[in-house]
């Protein structure tokens, strides 16, 4: 829906999308990142902005860094001995842990949920 809004979120995962990263003139490949000369730059190109000259891009969701990001994510929890927490994960994780708190087993932990339940099981809280 255009205008976007400033402080347009993804309905998802609640990430900012007025940023420049989403914009059909951002371009990685250029060390201004942005190819409007015109534009002001922007110091954090991941986070909201006011920039007037915004568009967005089609193709601004690259599946590949996303699997990227999962990867590094699953080194992250191989480095410290920790599962990744995924869905999967979470769903059987957390229906044990509601059970064994007391609570029903109605929907399945969220990953901060789980994460608070962890450290409180750690903490002997």
């Amino acid at each position: 829906m255009l205008p976007m809004s400033r402080r347009e979120e993804c309905a998802n995962c609640s990430a900012d999308q007025h940023v420049c990263k989403m914009c059909a003139f951002y371009d990685d490949k250029r060390r201004g990142s942005c190819n409007e000369e015109r534009a002001e730059s922007v110091a954090d190109t991941e986070r909201a902005n006011f920039c007037d000259y915004f568009k967005p891009s089609n193709g601004a969701f690259n599946p590949a860094s996303h699997k990227k990001a999962e990867d590094a994510k699953a080194k992250f929890a191989a480095l410290f001995g920790d599962e990744q927490v995924d869905n999967e994960a979470n769903e059987s994780s957390g229906a044990e842990s509601q059970e064994s708190s007391g609570q029903k087993a109605l929907e399945p932990l969220s990953a901060k949920q789980l994460a608070e339940q962890k450290l409180r099981d750690l903490l002997g809280g």
